[in-house]
């Protein structure tokens, strides 16, 4: 059952892609309800801007699903270790891809959906991205560690002097 706890958030956000790959949430769909918030937001945008909007909004919540199910992902492969490693990383762009490509082979078979490798490559990337942001997080995170223990090491060497005088 550790498997399962490490495991369900990842499992849970892939539902919820497969989720968004059905026709309600096709372009057709969408824009009945994201073109009247642009157009609310931007009166005075020709109808060609509020679909190039439209587009670009579909094509960046493409990029931020795969980039939140790559960390879930890593996060089950992590198994409660600490740290980055390049392997952990590879595997988990290689499931995102893996994911991206069955997702886009399933819109193929819904009405109103149609497969895109271009969404595949950006799924991708939205992947890889995370992982990219994950392994500065734990970079900094180190060097700020590293940091804090050679102040308390000096601070240490310098009360031991302090208090041999």
């Amino acid at each position: 059952m550790a498997w399962l706890k490490r495991w369900w958030p990842a499992l849970l956000w892939a539902a919820a892609i497969s989720g968004f790959s059905t026709q309600g949430f096709s372009s057709e769909h969408t824009s009945h309800y994201i073109i009247p918030f642009l157009h609310w937001l931007l009166p005075s945008a020709s109808p060609e801007t509020l679909e190039l909007l439209h587009h670009a909004i579909r094509k960046c919540a493409h990029f931020t699903e795969y980039f939140i199910l790559s960390l879930l992902i890593f996060r089950g492969i992590r198994a409660g270790e600490k740290g980055w490693h390049l392997r952990w990383a590879f595997v988990t762009v290689l499931i995102v891809f893996g994911y991206a490509a069955l997702d886009e082979f399933h819109q193929s078979f819904v009405p109103g959906r149609q497969a895109a490798f271009t969404d595949v490559l950006i799924d991708a990337s939205g992947g890889i991205a995370a992982q990219l942001v994950a392994s500065l997080v734990v970079l900094l995170g180190g060097v700020r560690q590293n940091r804090r223990e050679t102040e308390e090491a000096a601070l240490q060497s310098k009360l031991a002097s302090e208090s041999k005088s």
